[in-house]
């Protein structure tokens, strides 16, 4: 199946971002990273997230500003401020993180493919390199070193019949064809270091930028989570260490913002023309014709080493049918130059096998496939990455911006309710404080007589009538009304006996002491009571 390659729309609607330079000019968007003036119009694009930084900036302060002068503005019978608006506000910023967390994984996760298919595409292409280079050494080595050895001993052994010598001067002569066309073979070892070098670097820094990602979106995670947190427990040093996090997240999320746009944009300025690019940068070591037969691997272009192949291979096959031949006549005549015939003929049959070996690394396919998966995982995935990264750094930095707004007005509205409860009256008959205090047996100067804490003393001072007595009262009519109701009703300390609040709830031993007493006894704790 045949692969091919093209630009992503995204990667011209990056190419066309306006590039301007520190004095507001504009410069050519044509991928020159060596070129100061458009090294310049990158970082200004970086300058982005710069300018996002201190617009939250700005709008914090402003926020205070306005916040602080509205404080002084709240009435004063104002007992419980309106926190609704504030926690739906959490709860929104709190979503919008996590939303932006989820694009922020994704994102990354996508950048990281992308770069470990460039790095992995990087390193077969050098490996190919590699091995072309290693062909090509093996097979000069065998060529100049060993045939040269057995060449100047048959030169020894044949030196009395001028035919075997001619013979050996055509061997000769074919095996310095060898030689040459290898030699004029280009050299492609520097490609290959360059190609080790840029995947190493590439991958260092892949590993070290999706690790800061991933560290920014766990801390998002535990910034929202402790905001929860924070918000129920209504802790001031649970905020002030939220408030620290989340300025060190905004801080981080506006600058990787600046970050992904300058690369997006400068990877996107790459993938709309990396051919041109390229034989622009190999054109010191690898001629054009070469550079766009491994670029384009088109059947119309002719192989450029197909020559030079042709005439290793001719080279060879002829020296192995002279080979065949001395074997044949000379070994009955000089059997000592049969030892170095049958050297010459593993040389040449080892040379042939290397030969084969680098036709097949020599062809464009391979190398195209790499180039062109190299693309599609910078362009595609790499390219694509960063664009959700950057929307996860914009969501994250407004999100936290409004989160910080968001504590403020907690911090303010838990300053407002801490100053309430200091302006509270404790003699206030309805506050529960007091009412508390107004109960406790030790500070209270009414002596009651059927109150369940008292003592057995208090009891013992009220004589239960006699036997005899005839005068026994009814039972009111609102204590037969309270007993059904029995629950477990609040007990009253004291009986409002003759008095217009509603009638109390009594346990049933101050029922059984209130129906056991005298008309005077009566009148005298009303008496006491009303003093």
């Amino acid at each position: 199946m045949a692969i091919y390659y093209v630009a992503p729309w995204w990667t011209y609607w990056l190419h066309n971002f306006p590039h301007f330079n520190f004095v507001f000019q504009s410069v050519d968007n044509t991928f020159r990273p060596e070129e100061t003036s458009y090294q310049q119009s990158l970082i200004f694009l970086a300058c982005v997230g710069a300018a996002g930084l201190g617009l939250s900036l700005l709008v914090l302060t402003v926020y205070l500003v306005c916040l602080c002068c509205c404080c002084k503005d709240i009435e004063e019978d104002t007992k419980r401020p309106n926190t609704c608006c504030v926690t739906w506000a959490a709860v929104i910023t709190g979503l919008i993180i996590c939303s932006a967390v989820g694009v922020g994984f994704y994102g990354n996760s996508e950048t990281n493919d992308g770069v470990y298919q460039l790095t992995y595409s990087l390193y077969n292409a050098n490996h190919t390199l590699d091995g072309i280079n290693n062909q090509v050494a093996g097979s000069l080595g065998n060529v100049e070193a060993g045939l040269k050895q057995h060449l100047e001993r048959l030169d020894e052994i044949f030196a009395t019949r001028s035919d075997y010598l001619q013979v050996l001067r055509f061997m000769q002569l074919m095996v310095n064809n060898v030689v040459r066309e290898l030699t004029a073979l280009p050299d492609i070892k520097k490609a290959s270091v360059d190609l080790a070098a840029l995947a190493d670097q590439t991958a260092f820094i892949e590993y070290y930028r999706w690790l800061t990602y991933l560290l920014l979106l766990i801390l998002d995670l535990v910034i929202c989570l402790a905001m929860c947190l924070g918000m129920a427990k209504q802790s001031r040093w649970l905020f002030i260490m939220i408030m620290a996090f989340v300025v060190l997240s905004l801080i981080l999320s506006w600058a990787l913002l600046g970050a992904a746009i300058a690369t997006a944009v400068g990877t996107s300025d790459f993938c709309v023309s990396p051919d041109k690019y390229i034989v622009n940068q190999t054109k010191d070591f690898l001629s054009a014709d070469v550079a766009h037969y491994y670029l384009f691997c088109s059947p119309n272009l002719p192989n450029p080493f197909q020559q030079s192949l042709t005439v290793c291979q001719r080279s060879l096959t002829t020296t192995q049918i002279q080979i065949q031949g001395l074997l044949q006549f000379s070994v009955p005549v000089f059997p000592t130059a049969e030892r170095d015939l049958l050297g010459i003929q593993r040389l040449l049959n080892s040379t042939e096998f290397s030969l084969h070996q680098l036709t097949a690394l020599l062809d464009c396919r391979g190398l195209h496939k790499d180039y062109l998966y190299a693309l599609m995982g910078v362009c595609y995935d790499g390219v694509e990455g960063l664009l959700y990264l950057s929307l996860f750094s914009l969501l994250a930095g407004c999100a936290l911006c409004s989160m910080l707004c968001a504590i403020f007005r907690v911090w303010t509205l838990m300053g407002s309710r801490d100053k309430e409860y200091d302006d509270i009256d404790e003699e206030d008959p309805f506050n529960p404080q007091a009412r508390r205090i107004s109960y406790n047996p030790r500070r209270s100067d009414i002596h009651s007589f059927c109150s369940n804490t008292s003592s057995f003393s208090s009891q013992a001072s009220l004589h239960p009538p006699p036997q005899a007595a005839s005068c026994t009262m009814p039972p009111p009519e609102y204590m037969n009304q309270s007993m059904l109701f029995g629950g477990s009703p609040r007990y009253e300390n004291v009986p409002l006996i003759g008095r217009g609040s509603p009638p109390p709830s009594y346990s049933p031993s101050m029922r059984t002491t209130y129906l056991s007493m005298t008309d005077v006894q009566i009148s005298r704790c009303e008496t006491n009571f009303h003093v």
